[in-house]
């Protein structure tokens, strides 16, 4: 077997699962969960209807690289969410589909990490990542060979890593940075100027950057969307996206978690590797949900009305939360990052226990570093159910904190 299998952990559920073993909730109460990131809004029907249409592709093998149509349909969608002239996104070679950016964050790290320099720890490669994290950064780092560095994510920096406090041997070795804006859980975004710091911190270092941005389409302010890393490329007239990958999902956006589609765009050297590498993984994207994902991609209108809902949903639950503990909206992303009165554990099996709510202790979502785990006394909260269900939790988590005291 792969020894490296050895140094995976737990996923978060799993560890959560553990936690709740020998818990009794109230069974008058109804279950809400807020611990797992899956949208239950509806998804949108003429994309449903694109699927029903095309059945008849079932007997037809997909490619790799995907239909023309879909990847000049994703380039185009790029153009115009990152400000971007037409025709800078080459959709020949600078656009891949691929079934949802957890697949691919993970086989990406397969694909550029160079485990020949794996010899020692001394030598091994770095991927960095920032903490707290999605937990695909971390075994994508282990299983292709390489060492994960953590840079904690605090409040102080408004939860972004500071990427200037990396020491000079650190980046030498760093062969592939994973950056998440909107981050996940802390609903943070990476504005433009770090970025482009970023950038030039690969072109001094030759690392690459793969942007995990799929939570760009859920955000509080309609006239300032997120930055993005191909956006912050054009701004600084690099038109070849040099070491720089993003990655973008329907999932989120489009509330299509099922359909596993999603894109990587940029730098085409890189992804034409990628694609190698992708060939022999087997994991082409089915025609029909292909066609389905060109209908998402096209329209803007159920998008819009998407982001609405998370709204009317944060302004509710802050509403009722901010009286009894520290909670605001997120710049982005559809979780509260909440700092919790008792340890995040504690607060989490207690809260289930007593009120049938389920949140995600936040030292589950990251590592202990020099001492320090930045999810320590904060919890995950997912605003994915419906309005009134989140109000309901939010009223029973008031309740269960008002106990506290």
């Amino acid at each position: 077997m792969n020894k490296d299998l050895e140094l995976l952990q737990p996923y978060p559920f799993e560890k959560l699962k553990q936690l709740f073993s020998d818990t009794t909730p109230p069974s008058e109460l109804a279950h809400i969960p807020l611990s797992i990131g899956e949208p239950k809004h509806k998804s949108p029907a003429f994309v449903l209807q694109t699927i029903t249409d095309n059945l008849d592709k079932l007997s037809s093998y997909p490619t790799t690289k995907g239909l023309p149509e879909l990847r000049q349909t994703i380039a185009t969608w790029v153009e115009r969410r990152f400000n971007l002239n037409e025709n800078d996104v080459c959709s020949e070679s600078q656009v891949l589909p691929v079934n949802g950016t957890r697949e691919a964050l993970f086989a990406f790290a397969q694909t550029v990490v160079n485990r020949s320099d794996a010899d020692s720890d001394k030598m091994s490669p770095i991927v960095i990542s920032p903490n707290p994290f999605y937990q695909i950064y971390e075994g994508a780092a282990f299983l292709s060979g390489a060492q994960p560095v953590f840079l904690p994510c605090l409040e102080e920096n408004n939860f972004i890593p500071d990427y200037s406090a990396v020491s000079e041997d650190t980046w030498q070795r760093c062969q592939l940075v994973y950056l998440c804006s909107p981050g996940n859980p802390t609903g943070s975004v990476t504005s433009s100027e770090t970025l482009k710091q970023l950038i030039e911190l690969s072109d001094k270092h030759d690392f690459i950057i793969a942007s995990d941005e799929c939570y760009s389409e859920i955000y509080q302010d309609e006239a300032n969307p997120p930055a993005g890393l191909l956006e912050a490329c054009q701004q600084l007239g690099r038109s070849d996206f040099k070491n720089c990958v993003i990655f973008h999902s329907l999932s989120k956006r489009s509330n299509l978690p099922g359909l596993r589609s999603g894109f990587v765009a940029g730098d085409a050297g890189v992804l034409k590797r990628f694609l190698q590498y992708r060939t022999y993984h087997g994991c082409a994207m089915p025609v029909q949900h292909q066609l389905a994902s060109i209908a998402a991609w096209s329209d803007e209108k159920h998008v819009q009305e998407n982001r609405e809902l998370y709204r009317e949903k944060f302004a509710a639950v802050t509403r009722i939360l901010e009286d009894i503990i520290p909670v605001s909206a997120p710049d982005a992303s559809f979780y509260l990052w909440v700092k919790t009165p008792i340890c995040d554990e504690q607060f989490s099996r207690e809260l289930f226990n007593q009120q049938h709510v389920t949140v995600l202790p936040g030292k589950y979502l990251a590592r202990e570093v020099d001492g320090i785990n930045p999810g320590d006394h904060r919890v995950r909260m997912a605003l994915v159910a419906p309005l009134e269900n989140c109000i309901e939790a939010a009223n029973r988590i008031k309740t269960f904190v008002s106990s506290l005291s």
